[in-house]
């Protein structure tokens, strides 16, 4: 996940990163809202004008920003994505075990953290009371800015997968038809290598880097939106939503480790040939640069380095599959995503059926692929996931207040991610690297 730009937003202080303001924001909306909430009361008159006509507006001003955004950005992410992978026709196998991989591990990674959401249910400690009020204020607003159909079930949900109108469905904001018609259209521009599709790649990169851009003007405001947002929910709510954060910080955290050193352990032995303390121990100087920069694209350097010099793996498929993979192979992304819309569910006791949850993993694992390199690019894909499961989407304040440390963890687990992708391909083909 590529980094937000740290250009210094209005009038914020200079020299301080993004993230740092998002985090002063974060604290500054935190601790005014406990003290509001011990001391003023939540029935307090002018409590309840401030959080009505002052912070609230503008929390939803800044979701609505992000919403705004996320068909532009999907679509031109997701067809480029698909697209990019035109090397599939010439690299054969190779591309192909790429992608298979890619689908089979990022399935993986999102079902770990939704079965430890489950099982942890970080986003249950809410009294009755107070969670039955904090639903009833938000679902209003929540459909004001996500208007949005019950999601289908059953046997619809897998016929509706095919949008019958493309500009209805992104009109009424079905946001799996639509990754579907990406999905589509991305491959049909790999079967049609012709000077005009070339030209029409060209136009939906365009629209990506202006989506780009969009994306970095508006997480500038993150700082005074989280403030806001975190002030009108902690009015409401006190102490008690801090208790929740540090449960799903630590949910997310536990989620990562077991992908990072359990499933890439064993990936890399059974898959790869490769002993998992070798691989680990050569490819540590790529995890710490991916952990400082928060950046696959910063890292892709230092990825390229480790795979040909101390893994020693093949150049050519060291490259295709490092270079696809720091764009499409997001698997800390992934988890990242499911993990936090079943929290923010559970947080606003909105309870998803199984049916709902399997949404949430396939459009988690596409995702991984849609929000490639689009710096907070994960912010607009929960907050689409969050429509369509009927989710306020007021919490994804808490998530910014958080995010920069999750960022650099989850990043950490894509580079590492790509790098065991490479030594699963690498294995079999001609220039393969020793066992051991």
């Amino acid at each position: 996940m590529s980094h937000v730009s740290d250009t210094a937003a209005g009038s914020a202080p200079r020299g301080l990163a993004l993230h740092t303001r998002i985090l002063i924001g974060f604290l500054v909306g935190i601790v005014a809202g406990v003290l509001c909430y011990a001391f003023a009361g939540s029935d307090s008159v002018w409590l309840a004008n401030t959080v009505t006509y002052v912070t609230q507006p503008i929390g939803q001003i800044f979701l609505r920003l992000l919403l705004m955004l996320v068909i532009p950005l999907l679509f031109s992410a997701l067809v480029l994505g698909v697209a990019e992978m035109g090397d599939l026709r010439s690299l054969g196998r190779v591309g192909w075990k790429t992608l298979v991989y890619t689908v089979f591990v990022s399935g993986i990674a999102v079902i770990i953290g939704l079965v430890l959401v489950n099982l942890l249910q970080p986003g249950i400690g809410l009294d009755e009371t107070t969670r039955a009020t904090l639903l009833a204020d938000s679902a209003d607003k929540a459909k004001s800015i996500t208007a949005q159909a019950a999601p289908p079930s059953g046997i619809d949900m897998v016929v509706q997968i095919v949008p019958d109108n493309i500009i209805r469905a992104a009109s009424g904001g079905d946001m799996i038809g639509i990754m579907f018609f990406a999905l589509m259209f991305g491959i049909a521009m790999v079967l049609t290598p012709t000077p005009g599709v070339a030209r029409v790649k060209e136009f939906i990169q365009g629209i990506y880097d202006i989506s780009m851009t969009l994306i970095d003007r508006v997480i500038r405001l993150a700082p005074y939106a989280v403030a806001c947002l975190l002030f009108t929910l902690t009015a409401k709510l006190g102490w008690q939503v801090l208790f929740l954060l540090g449960k799903y910080v630590g949910v997310v955290l536990l989620a990562l480790a077991i992908h990072q050193f359990v499933v890439y352990s064993a990936i890399v032995k059974v898959f790869g040939g490769m002993s998992p303390l070798r691989f680990f121990r050569s490819v540590e100087e790529a995890m710490l640069t991916a952990f400082s920069t928060a950046s696959s694209s910063a890292t892709l350097p230092t990825s390229l380095k480790v795979a040909e010099e101390n893994l020693r793996l093949p150049p050519r498929i060291a490259r295709f599959v490092l270079t696809v993979g720091a764009t499409a192979n997001q698997n800390g992304t992934a988890l990242f995503e499911g993990v936090t819309v079943l929290f923010l569910a559970q947080f606003f006791g909105v309870e998803l059926t199984i049916a709902q949850q399997f949404v949430v993993l396939g459009v988690c694992i596409l995702g991984g692929v849609g929000t490639a390199g689009v710096p907070a690019g994960s912010i607009p894909v929960i907050m689409m996931i969050l429509a369509m499961v009927n989710v306020p989407p007021e919490g994804i304040g808490l998530i910014l207040g958080v995010n920069h440390l999750l960022d650099m963890s989850r990043t950490t687990l894509n580079v590492t991610g790509d790098l065991v992708a490479t030594v699963v391909v690498s294995r079999g083909e001609p220039e393969s690297p020793p066992p051991g």
